[in-house]
């Protein structure tokens, strides 16, 4: 079972990762595409991801907002080294750069 990290590991794991924020025992970031179309083109490359980690994300679509939210289920919904794993898989082929 993954082990949840501790808070100077989460702060210093978010300093990689632009624009996620800390939300309690999760990690969240909200993308704004230009429209419904590409932001279900980014889930659609977000779902093949979560699946090779075999972690999922908590997703949330409205048109062109996408809103995820990361916490590990097998850790008590804590944040752990896969969340930051993950994340940072999506920022690498998130084409929003800020």
């Amino acid at each position: 079972m993954p082990e949840p990290l501790t808070d100077s590991q989460i702060d210093s794991g978010l300093g990689n990762l632009p624009g996620w924020n800390r939300d309690g025992n999760a990690l969240t970031k909200t993308f704004r595409f230009k429209h419904f179309r590409e932001a279900f083109s980014f889930l659609t490359r977000l779902a093949f991801e979560c699946e090779e980690q075999g972690h999922h994300a908590e997703i949330y679509n409205v048109y062109h907002t996408v809103t995820l939210k990361l916490s590990t289920h097998d850790a008590g919904d804590q944040i752990t080294q896969k969340d930051l794993d993950l994340a940072a898989a999506i920022e690498h082929f998130n084409w929003l750069k800020k």
